[in-house]
């Protein structure tokens, strides 16, 4: 069986000292470089590659300072503090001299403790009875994922609609091909929500995230257990002004479990 393209995506070569090397992979292609969840996929494979790593991933952020160039990169690792509950971490992303990503982590020993879950996802039909959208003809990143849409534009109906639309999705998205669920695979699809200001205009135009934040609700046990089924998806923006909004989001598994959230800050030239 052939390698999944996310692992050929995010396969590091150690270089000692907490250092790796990486190459972008065409099948994560975007308009101006790679697809930011598969940017954050990189860093999160870093940290999970450090031999001196302890614990699950609790909270990723990640800053795209700078578009990734096609070629070769550099990932640095550094633990910052070894604590007893959590490790903090921060790492690198360099091309040449020039930072193009920088992230912090938080790795946490994974321990039984009193479990209370107040918010239940919302009713939407199983994933089989919705069609997935066809993603042929858009960027490479898109053919990396199923879709199936319930609520909210999708890339295919960017249209000017004349007046603005709501800011809300609602998705079942799983890997494609199908690759079992991970925290790099969890980390890539925490950031495969659209902008929201482009579902909300209906146009393309200049836009960016700045910073993603994840925090990662499940041990490996439940990623394990959602298999490659696929996920709901639930996206919302708040507030766009002063060239910068929000969006956050959350991935539920198939059987109603929280999986992650995702907060994120975006640019937008208009």
């Amino acid at each position: 069986m052939s390698p999944h393209p996310l692992d050929l995506a995010t396969t590091l070569e150690p270089l000692g000292e907490g250092r790796f090397r990486g190459r972008t992979h065409p099948a994560y292609w975007n308009m101006a470089g790679p697809f930011g969840g598969a940017t954050a996929a990189l860093m999160m494979q870093a940290v999970l590659a450090h031999p001196e790593r302890r614990g699950r991933p609790v909270a990723q952020t990640v800053n795209f300072c700078a578009a990734v160039a096609k070629g070769e990169f550099e990932i640095t690792v550094e633990l910052v503090r070894d604590g007893r509950s959590t490790q903090h971490w921060n790492a690198v992303m360099r091309q040449g001299e020039v930072v193009v990503t920088t992230a912090s982590f938080v790795t946490g020993a994974e321990r039984d403790t009193w479990a209370h879950a107040p918010k239940s996802p919302p009713k939407v039909p199983p994933a089989a009875e919705v069609a997935p959208i066809p993603t042929a003809g858009r960027m490479p990143w898109f053919d990396r994922y199923e879709f199936r849409v319930m609520s909210g534009r999708t890339v295919f109906d960017l249209d000017p609609p004349g007046e603005l639309a709501p800011a809300d999705t609602l998705v079942w998205m799983r890997d494609l091909p199908e690759r079992p669920l991970d925290y790099v695979a969890l980390s890539a699809l925490a950031d495969t929500f659209l902008v929201r200001i482009l579902l909300v205009r209906g146009h393309m135009a200049p836009v960016a995230t700045v910073s993603l934040t994840t925090y990662f609700l499940a041990n490996e046990a439940t990623l394990a257990a959602q298999g490659t089924r696929p996920m709901l998806g639930v996206a919302e923006g708040r507030a766009f002004r002063h060239g910068f909004a929000d969006q956050s989001a959350e991935l539920w598994g198939d059987d109603g479990v929280l999986l992650a959230v995702s907060h994120q800050v975006t640019w937008f030239k208009e």
